[in-house]
């Protein structure tokens, strides 16, 4: 297949499609924002589901690869009113079927897995334009390419998206703050060993304290809040214990054993307010040009399918293209037909669980979600 290819964006939607198509002889190159694979820290911990990211990486042949990254019995989940009292608690497995990975060592692995050159750093996009002809991406150095089809693997707030829908992300009304600690101080330890082996949730409605124990004896993780972003943007992080000690307040109340990881956080509080695209989201066809992961379905976390639908939609766009190795369209509109249905769906889900996470039925509205899924997963 003599056609180039571009993807913009080295997420893990990206990476995926380009190591699908380079086992299978076929070419593309990243375009990368960043100026290099650490310029950025990756996030937290991820799991990885068997009937998406999991065929994903079996695809991409990196099966072994993924399973030596695997971090048995972080998979643990523990659910706690806002006193601390325990409501529902699962123990970790060595066997899990959606294991737990750091989305860092995966993305690393991913880039390990492609051949030199394959992504070009420190390449912002500025604009794609389509039409008659191919399409062309601009960038902030000034230069431009054309390719045969150009995907957008650029998260959020694609540049990409843009010549497909009018579409924004739309703010969700909860905010994430970046929480955690970074040693385990002896005055610290009841409250850690409380977290169990894995994460913990301390939900209430319109609140939240989040927490993974990791295996080196840090936690990280989030206080949410349902609050207007402007409330959020409000408060000066400039010094962050003032910072952190006005978002304690909004947990007054609260168990001393959960509040302290927001008062004596030791990470930067950095906002993350969580936004998504509407579910259901669809486009017209337009000719050289699609889109993968949250570029095209952005939607809140609490359906677990994020980074794993990203994968997976990076190996089916691969797999329609290895399938019409001569129809460019007629693999698009494969792959954008079983997008849509697919994200509709997950899109909904998680629109759905992050009402139960900070509506009026919170923490039992949780603890009945969690207990559904294990059914569901047993």
């Amino acid at each position: 297949m003599n056609r180039k290819i571009a993807i913009i964006g080295a997420g893990l939607g990206g990476l995926v499609l380009a190591r699908v198509l380079h086992v299978n002889g076929i070419a593309a190159t990243i375009y990368e924002a960043d100026a290099g694979p650490g310029a950025r820290t990756q996030g937290g911990l991820l799991d990885i589901h068997e009937h998406s990211g999991q065929r994903a990486l079996e695809d991409a042949g990196l099966r072994d690869a993924f399973t030596s990254l695997v971090l048995p019995a972080e998979d643990a989940k523990r659910i706690v009113d806002r006193h601390g009292a325990v409501l529902f608690d699962r123990p970790g497995s060595h066997g899990a079927c959606r294991p737990e990975v750091e989305r860092g060592a995966l993305r690393d692995m991913l880039l390990a897995a492609l051949p030199a050159g394959a992504v070009e750093w420190n390449r912002k996009l500025t604009s794609v334009a389509g039409g008659r002809s191919q399409p062309q991406a601009r960038f902030a150095d000034g230069t431009s390419i054309t390719a045969d089809l150009i995907v957008g693997a650029d998260g959020a707030w694609s540049r990409v998206r843009p010549l497909l829908t009018d579409a924004r992300p739309a703010y969700s009304g909860i905010c994430f703050v970046e929480i955690g600690l970074l040693d385990a101080a002896p005055r610290h330890q009841a409250a850690i060993d409380a977290i169990g082996s894995g994460t913990l949730m301390a939900v209430a409605p319109g609140k939240g304290i989040m927490l993974h124990r990791h295996a080196d004896g840090t936690v990280r993780g989030y206080a949410a809040l349902d609050k207007p972003e402007a409330w959020l943007r409000s408060i000066d992080f400039t010094d962050a214990r003032p910072g952190l000690a006005r978002i304690a307040q909004e947990f007054a109340g609260w168990a001393p054993s959960l509040t302290v990881f927001v008062r004596e956080s030791q990470v930067a509080p950095i906002l993350r307010p969580i936004h998504a695209l509407p579910a259901g989201l669809r486009w017209d066809r337009v000719a050289g040009v699609t889109l993968v992961g949250d570029a095209a379905h952005l939607m809140s976390p609490f359906a677990g399918e994020g980074a794993n639908l990203a994968l997976y939609d990076g190996a089916q766009l691969a797999r329609a293209i290895i399938r019409h190795p001569a129809d460019l369209d007629a693999a698009l509109a494969a792959y954008e037909s079983a997008l849509f249905s697919r994200s509709a769906e997950v899109a909904a889900a998680s629109a759905r669980n992050l009402a139960e996470f900070f509506g009026s039925g919170a923490p039992g509205s949780v603890v009945r979600l969690f207990r559904h899924a294990g059914r569901r997963q047993a």
